[in-house]
């Protein structure tokens, strides 16, 4: 027993004693209720998982739109937020190896001299007399080491890697945010481009009207009146043309600037195809929690959180630090790297040090309290994420359920509006209507094409809305490009 406690094998002993002593608190799952079923699935919904075949994390391919491919794939190379949450992955990846290193042991290597002169006193020389003037030349290794008695350490450590995980969930968060965007503001412009192609067809029609009444007015079959409300109409068609336009540029804009370019250099030709409409497995509630980014995001916090609270814990009781020193030693450069210049200090003399606070005002307790209270905080951060998830999972299925039921509504209506013009036309021109029915019922029958263009549009938004709530719909989030370090 004399051997281990003579000085030199007592810190560890005491460090092998106290070692597993964490401080951390041991992480509790959090009671979250999740449902067995979504509420909105009636109409066709229901549970499934896809193919094996399927691609995972590119979701976007179920819509069979190459050219939404192209953007989806040059968004992920090119786009700057993704560049920004991809720094900072790499950044926590930094700070984790920082705190895995703080773990280690620490050995620099120095070199320099010192020149001092001691007081007469110091000496116990008479007085008025001169102290000695000294010079010494040092060249050497230094070593030192924190013993881990309570868990700080592995707490620090804990909580980098919790962060760490936490900036790569906040990664994928950020790319299927920006791939919703891409996919959601693609095909708000096709449905742009199919009203615009709708209005564009009217002005035609109007404007071989306003010419047609032109001829009548001149022949004395029709008023002036006939003549005005003709070009009026028309001169609205026009208006409604440069107005969309002037929508479908802002948003041909918005899709540049996700896809990383200048939106001078991008364009996006007109394409008024009607978009696909896939089936979107929704999967079950459950697997919500494993799917979405964000909710890792938010797990992930509260864990960091957890183990920050084991820091401030661990602080409240001693350190333990290990150093040493060794090299050479003399009064002149020539003499320094000799065998006889050798010199080494080991040992409480140079900072083996058992710290242990006593009275520091509170800041220990209050930086333990913060921690607590952020845990907490983090906590209901998370519950309420996932009540959020759940939510907007159901307001998706509800957007595309009622968007399908609209479109079919909206496909008779459109038909029935444009065979009631057809019909106002002919008997205009066989003189049994007025101008103003056929007015009348132009104006209704473009209105249905252009509600059934934006309805196609926002049923395609609405199910890459339900895709994005589910978490990138049935895959794993794709490869991220390395962030540009130019």
């Amino acid at each position: 027993m004399k051997n281990i406690l003579d000085g030199r094998w007592w810190p560890a002993a005491l460090a092998a004693s106290l070692a597993a002593c964490s401080q951390m608190p041991a992480a509790t799952p959090i009671d979250l209720a999740a449902p067995t079923a979504y509420k909105e699935t009636d109409a066709g919904w229901k549970p499934a998982q896809p193919a094996e075949a399927d691609a995972r994390g590119e979701w976007w391919k179920v819509f069979g739109d190459a050219e939404l491919n192209r953007l989806e794939s040059q968004a992920l190379l090119a786009n700057q937020d993704l560049q920004v949450a991809a720094a900072r992955v790499e950044e926590a990846r930094g700070w984790l190896q920082a705190a895995e290193g703080e773990a280690g042991p620490r050995l620099d290597a120095g070199f320099g001299a010192t020149r001092q002169k001691s007081s007469p006193d110091s000496q116990r020389l008479p007085a008025g007399s001169q102290g000695p003037t000294q010079t010494l030349w040092r060249a050497g290794l230094s070593a030192s080491y924190e013993v881990d008695l309570f868990g700080r350490l592995e707490a620090r450590r804990k909580s980098a890697q919790a962060d760490e995980r936490r900036s790569e969930a906040l990664l994928h968060s950020v790319q299927l945010a920006l791939q919703a965007d891409v996919a959601q503001t693609y095909f708000h412009c096709r449905a742009q481009d199919e009203e615009w192609r709708k209005v564009s067809q009217a002005e035609q029609l109007r404007e071989q009207a306003w010419r047609l009444a032109q001829k009548r007015r001149a022949a004395g079959e029709v008023s002036e009146l006939d003549e005005a409300r003709s070009r009026t109409e028309l001169s609205l068609a026009r208006q409604e043309r440069l107005a969309l336009e002037a929508a479908r540029a802002a948003d041909e804009h918005k899709l540049a600037v996700l896809v990383g370019q200048s939106p001078e250099s991008f364009a996006l030709q007109a394409h008024s195809a009607r978009p696909a409409a896939p089936e979107i497995p929704a999967g079950l509630p459950s697997d919500l929690l494993e799917r979405r980014p964000d909710i890792a995001a938010a797990e992930q916090a509260m864990a960091a959180a957890n183990a920050r609270v084991g820091v401030a814990r661990a602080a409240f009781f001693p350190s333990l630090s290990l150093t040493g020193a060794g090299g050479f030693e003399s009064g002149g450069l020539g003499e320094l790297m000799k065998w006889s210049s050798r010199t080494f200090v080991l040992g409480p003399l140079v900072g083996t040090a058992l710290t242990l606070p006593l009275l520091d005002g509170g800041g220990r307790r209050g930086e333990l309290t913060a921690a607590q209270a952020q845990y907490r905080e983090q906590a209901a951060h998370y519950r309420q994420q996932v009540l959020n998830a759940f939510r907007e999972v159901e307001d998706g299925l509800a957007d595309v359920r009622s968007a399908t039921r609209q479109l079919a509504e909206q496909d008779a209506a459109m038909a029935a509006a444009q065979r009631a013009a057809s019909l106002s036309r002919r008997q205009y021109q066989e003189g049994l209507v007025s101008y103003l029915e056929v007015i009348e019922a132009e104006r209704t029958a473009l209105e249905a094409e252009r509600m059934q263009a934006r309805l196609e549009g926002g049923r395609s938004e609405a199910l890459v809305g339900l895709i994005r709530a589910l978490g990138g719909g049935w895959g794993t989030p794709g490869t991220l490009p390395a962030p540009d370090h130019a």
